[in-house]
């Protein structure tokens, strides 16, 4: 039977139970040149000793502007690259596997003196309203993303995560609230995403898995719900993504409306749907820190990983809590085992 503590596997990427480490940015880097410092390595690593089976480091972007704030993490020169394949020889080094999150912001670059967007709407009224992206810039922006999977492959991470949800440039593209162009990447909504996709293939090794991940629902009058989320979802799976890590919202235009993540595991049933109806590995995220709940929905197959955000920022030792919890065996360090004795 499935537990948190079974293994998982797709395609070369071999895991030694479904936990995963949400994404989460830091807003760390120093002198904003994006290159990762002494606190992105403690934070990552430490969760590996934890016990915890994938890392998905947090959002990297393709460009300086591309970024939430200025002290986000870059992956738009090779000078990024040293200090994440630091954290990445140690996560393995731990018998941990490690992922990395590429991304654009779009409109909800905050730092940016004029952020773009697939049209000139602003975020919320107290936001920048952003320039429109020509269609020239959106063909470059597809090769900015090219360069940063590349960079990534030379860092040594296992897999690459695209980051298509919560209001960022991907998102932006593919909601109809958002990108109100008349060119080919307003005609259909999902090109940019898919080119995205096609160009990370075209750059990752062969066993590498290709991961997304996607608002399931954006909770706004005028937005898509599970049903929309399900047909392009299937058109970025056709595009080459093997899995999809399932989240929802996005704030400001693409919203939450009645406050979801108010309940544990409000994301859950939307990943369970995505799961069944495209035939697809899926991670569930959003308030999955009781172990006993995150257990049962892998147990009942409602998602393949269970990724935890919150929980393993209050306690980098979630995992190793976890399966003494379940009573399950973990990969205790030989240091902390007097720690978990049964």
């Amino acid at each position: 039977m499935r537990d948190l503590f079974s293994t998982f596997e797709i395609k070369g990427l071999e895991l030694k139970n479904r936990i995963m480490m949400s994404p989460m940015c830091m807003y760390s880097v120093d002198k904003k040149d994006g290159i990762a410092t002494d606190w992105h390595y403690l934070h990552y690593v430490s969760r590996a000793v934890g016990g915890a089976g994938f890392i998905m480091i947090e959002m990297t972007d393709v460009e300086p502007d591309g970024r939430i704030s200025d002290y986000d993490l870059g992956l738009w020169s090779d000078d990024q690259i040293p200090a994440l394949k630091k954290i990445v020889d140690a996560i393995h080094a731990q018998g941990a596997k490690v992922g990395i999150q590429i991304a654009h912001a779009g409109r909800k670059a905050q730092d940016a003196e004029v952020p773009v967007a697939p049209s000139a709407i602003p975020f919320d009224e107290n936001s920048k309203t952003p320039r429109s992206l020509t269609t020239k810039e959106v063909k470059g922006m597809v090769e900015k993303f090219r360069l940063a999977v590349r960079r990534a492959v030379k860092a040594g991470f296992d897999t690459i995560e695209i980051h298509g949800a919560h209001g960022y440039l991907i998102h932006q593209f593919h909601s109809p609230l958002t990108n109100k162009r008349d060119d080919e990447y307003g005609k259909d909504l999902t090109k940019f995403g898919r080119e995205i996709i096609q160009v990370a293939k075209e750059e990752i090794p062969t066993g590498m898995p290709l991961l997304m991940r996607i608002a399931a629902k954006e909770y706004v009058e005028g937005g898509y719900d599970i049903d929309g989320s399900i047909k392009f979802a299937k058109e970025y799976q056709d595009a080459g993504v093997d899995m999809f890590d399932i989240s929802s919202g996005g704030e400001g235009q693409i919203a939450a409306w009645g406050r979801p993540g108010t309940h544990a595991a409000y994301q859950a049933p939307l990943a369970r749907k995505i799961k069944e109806a495209l035939d697809v590995p899926v991670i569930a995220v959003g308030r999955l820190d009781d172990a006993v709940l995150a257990n049962g929905i892998i147990g009942n197959e409602e998602a393949d990983l269970i990724a935890v955000g919150r929980g393993m920022l209050r306690n980098p030792y979630w995992a190793l809590e976890a399966s003494k919890q379940l009573r399950k065996e973990a990969d205790v360090p030989k240091q902390y085992e007097d720690g978990f004795r049964r």
